[in-house]
Order: C-alpha cells, then structure tokens, then sequence
C-alpha cells in the first residue's frame, strides 16, 4: 500500500471531527480509535512515532487521549492543528454532557436515557477489550514487557498501588535496562499487521525527520506559555477577585484548576476525590449522583474526565444567586470545561519539541517503551473494573494482607447486561463491525430491553 500525501488542513479537520463523534470507551477505546484511523486507515503517521507520543501523553496530567490528539494535531500542522484537533475532540462530549445535564436537572432520571446508557455501556466494554488487545499486540513484543504489563495490573487491581508509582517504576525499569544493555529493553522495529494492513515502524508521511515547526525555540515556548497560562489563569483570578472566593463560580475555577495539575492516572485516579469534595466539601453534588454523571461520560463521546462538568454544572445550579439555574449551571459547567482542558494544550505546546528532540534517545526510548506495557495492564484493569460494573449489580472488596480487591457477587449478575455485552463482543471479534454500528445497535437493544423492565 502506497503511503497518503500530506493531509491539508482541512482534510485533517474532517478526520479530527470524526474522531470526536467516534470517541466513545474512554481512554483505552479513544487510543485504539485514534490508532486505526490515523496509522491503519489514513497512515499520516507511523506505528513508533504513535506510541513515542502516546508515551509521553501518559506521563503528563488530564485526559491522555485528548493530549495525544493536540501532539499529533501539533505535529502536523503546528499550534493551530493541535487547537482544531483538541477542541474537536472534546466538543462532542461537551455539547452531549451539557444536554444531558439539563435533562437530569429538569427531570432526573429519564427512564429512556438510562435504557439507552444500559445499551450502550455494554458497547462501550466491548471497545475497551478490543483496545486492549489492539494496543497489547503492539506494545507488548517480548516477554519483558508481558512481565511489566502483568506486574502493572497485579499492583493496580489486587493492591490499589496509585497509578503515577507504576508509571515510574516502569520508567525506572526500562531506564536501568537500556543502560545495562538488556536487549528486550532496546524493542526493535520490524513491521506489525494490523488486519490486513502492513504498518511500518517508520513513519509513513512524517519520515524520520522533524519537521522544522517541531524543533526546540525559546522564543516559542515562551510565548505559548504566556499566551495558554493568561488563557487559563485570568478568568480564574477575575472570578476571585470580582466575586470573591466564596462565589461557587470563583470555587469552581479555583478546585478545577487545581485538579487539572494533579490528574496524574487519568479520570479514574481521581474520580473518587472530586466526589468527596464535591458532595462533602462544597455540596455541589448529593450522594450517588456522580455516578450518574459518571454514566453520562461514560456513554458520550470525549474524556471519561469530562464527567467534571456535569459536577460544576450542578454545582452551579444548586448555588447560584443572581442568576436563572439553567443558565448559570450552563456557565459553571462551561467554566469547568475550560479551566480542565485549557492547560492540556499548555503541556503539549509546551512539551512536545523537546520529546521530539529526545525521540531517537534509545535509553529515553526505553523508557517510555516499559512505560507502554505498564499502560497495558492499568487499561486492561479498567477493562475489568468497568466489566464487574456493567454485568454486576453488585461487587464487594476484599481487603486482607495488602489485597485491595473488588470481586463480582455472582447472585447478582444482570443476565440481560451480561447477553448484550456477549453480543456486543461477537459483533467486535466476529463480525469486525465499527465501533459507530456496535453502539447504535446496543443504544437500541438497550432501549427494546427497558421496555419488558428486563434492564
């Protein structure tokens, strides 16, 4: 197969914006998505030059899909690709998340919106086990890196080890390894199939070179800086001062803010945190709600972290003063939205030369190669976690000699869930359907299934 031209700016706009309508399953599904449609289908990149970026995407805080989108965005067509992809990614999740939220703030619970999130949960699970064997196959090329991905799940899923000290461990590992010559740790190219599809390790329209644009500049990455730090910190600071820090707008800026420093691990890593402050804390959210944002991030395109807005939306709603509900929990939810993701693009801009420069460092390659394989086991925990929670009503911990362990309770398996979910693999595996089919087809069955009260 011949490799594609350079994509215009405007071919690489409609790809990103079908990526941002397809990016359901969370991060592991995004990825994937990301790698069949940008390696795979349109070949703008090659196999090491995704996974160099997706490395150093993992090692930074927020939404690593969404991070991996703006580097590869960057990487082809400077600051303003890395924005249009960024800001396509998201926006569905936005524009889903916020109509969502004014349905659950009006009315609640809709019993078809839950149907339909019943249906699609087990689409989505389905992705993400497809996700995991995708980026398993290509990250996982010798027994090395199988031992790291299997330690990574062991510690994350039976001891509950955060995720940033597998990440470095991993780093270590593969660091120490590159300088001691072990050759599992200098992972060599060759070529890899995806289907039918031969991809390269070298890169298909980018080369070996980097593009001038990509090259370490002072002067541009002190501009950045102060161009995405204003865009970022002012309307937090005006906020402070105009309507003073016990504002639930100025609270809003000024947790999220700080949240989106300290997301180290993805959405899940600090889920647990933003629903204690929020429901204990500030009051925003009342117990069990945030797992029905949860439900709505889970089932939309975009982040799983995009679940933060429907948090400042609600918040919002219940608490400001002056202001119609509506509109100002439209506002706290938008404000959330811009002070989570405003920085991601700050990392990247910031970042990404220097990684580029760095690329062909193989002890620096090595690293984040061992860092790869850790990522596999932690997506693969997902995988189960997520699983236990679709297919079981309920699950128990297990905490005994350092376990930390969350185990399904058989009695209560959700036979409808678990034959949707079965269906929605065999559709994956056997019949390779697209992720868009899957989805639609479990939205429905979802829906038909509600209707007999089997959800």
């Amino acid at each position: 197969m011949q490799n594609r031209a350079y994509p215009t700016i405007s071919e690489a706009t409609r790809i990103w914006a079908r990526i941002g309508l397809l990016s359901f399953g969370g991060p592991a599904g995004q990825i994937a998505l990301m790698h069949r449609i940008l390696v795979e289908e349109q070949r703008w990149l090659g196999e090491k030059r995704f996974l160099h970026a997706l490395n150093y995407c993992m090692l930074l805080p927020g939404p690593e899909a969404m991070q991996l989108a703006v580097y590869i965005g960057w990487l082809m067509h400077r600051t303003l690709g890395g924005i249009i992809a960024g800001v396509l990614f998201v926006l569905p999740g936005v524009v889903a998340i916020m109509g969502l939220s004014w349905i659950y703030a009006l009315y609640g619970n809709v019993g078809a919106v839950e149907a339909l999130f019943f249906g699609l949960k087990a689409a989505v699970l389905a992705i993400v086990v497809q996700a995991v064997i995708r980026i398993g196959a290509r990250a996982l090329k010798n027994s090395a890196m199988i031992a790291i991905a299997v330690a990574s799940f062991i510690a994350i899923f039976g001891f509950a080890v955060p995720f940033p000290l597998i990440i470095l461990a991993a780093g270590m590992i593969g660091f120490l390894g590159a300088r001691a010559g072990v050759s599992a740790f200098h992972g060599g190219g060759g070529h890899g199939k995806v289907g039918k599809v031969e991809v390269d390790d070298a890169d298909t329209l980018l080369g070996e070179e980097t593009p001038d644009h990509a090259e370490v500049s002072r002067g541009y990455a002190f501009r950045v800086s102060a161009i995405f730090l204003v865009l970022w910190l002012a309307p937090v600071a005006l906020l402070f001062i105009a309507l003073g820090p016990a504002n639930v707008f100025a609270q809003i800026a000024g947790f999220f803010s700080i949240m989106a420093v300290v997301t180290f691990g993805g959405a899940y890593a600090v889920l647990a945190y933003v629903a204690q402050e929020a429901v204990q804390n500030f009051g925003w959210l009342a117990p069990g709600e945030m797992l029905d944002g949860l439900g709505m991030a889970e089932t939309t395109p975009g982040p799983l972290i995009m679940v933060t807005q429907f948090v400042g939306f609600m918040g919002a709603f219940r608490e400001a003063s002056g202001l119609s509900p509506l509109w100002a929990a439209t506002l706290g939810g938008l404000l959330t939205t811009w002070v989570t993701f405003t920085p991601c693009f700050l990392w990247i801009f910031l970042g990404a030369p220097f990684i580029e420069r760095l690329r062909d460092n193989k002890v620096l390659t090595a690293a984040l190669t061992a860092i790869t394989a850790a990522v596999v086991g932690v997506i693969l925990n997902l995988a189960v976690w997520f699983g236990m929670h679709v297919v079981f009503v309920e699950v128990r911990t297990i905490t005994s000699l350092g376990l930390d362990l969350e185990v399904p309770v058989w009695s209560t398996i959700n036979v409808a869930a678990a034959a949707l979910v079965l269906a929605a693999l065999v559709a994956v595996f056997r019949f390779k359907l697209g992720p868009v089919t899957v989805l639609a087809g479990c939205a429905l069955a979802g829906i038909a299934l509600a209707a007999p009260g089997w959800t």
